[in-house]
């Protein structure tokens, strides 16, 4: 085995990897948006704003959402989904959320799902993959 059949192969376990990641990533998005979808409970949360703090690297802000559970506890969480300019959210204004009720801070923004990240990294770990699969195949024929 050469040096290159060798690099070729190495290139295809990690492709497969991270394929296998990616795929595994989106996957569990999209379970969790389904089960919270299915089993969440609704409810009306208050959009408040976060002034950044020094530890804040990414330039999208996540507000906080602050909503009153089924057993009467005042939850605040941040939004899952950041603010943008197509879908503000507006300091003081109120979105429809659903959250688990086992967990109140697994929260879904009615309307802001982000599926196409998800089908992103589904789509992703399936090429990545295929590109694994198609390099050893290469690999094995050029031997």
């Amino acid at each position: 085995m050469g040096a290159a059949t060798g690099v070729a192969l190495a290139v295809a376990v990690f492709a497969g990897l991270g394929g296998l990641v990616a795929y595994l990533a989106g996957l569990a998005g999209q379970r969790d948006l389904q089960r919270l979808r299915r089993v969440g409970a609704p409810a009306l949360a208050l959009v408040r704003e976060r002034l950044p703090g020094p530890e804040d690297r990414s330039a999208a802000s996540r507000p906080l959402l602050q909503f009153t559970a089924g057993d009467g506890r005042v939850v605040e969480v941040f939004s899952p989904v950041p603010s943008s300019r197509r879908t503000p959210l507006v300091d003081g204004s109120h979105v429809p959320i659903r959250y688990d009720p086992a967990d109140p801070r697994q929260v879904l923004v009615a309307g802001r799902e982000r599926r196409r990240l998800e089908y992103a990294f589904l789509g992703l770990g399936c090429a990545m993959a295929i590109t694994a699969i198609v390099l050893v195949v290469l690999v094995v024929l050029n031997t």
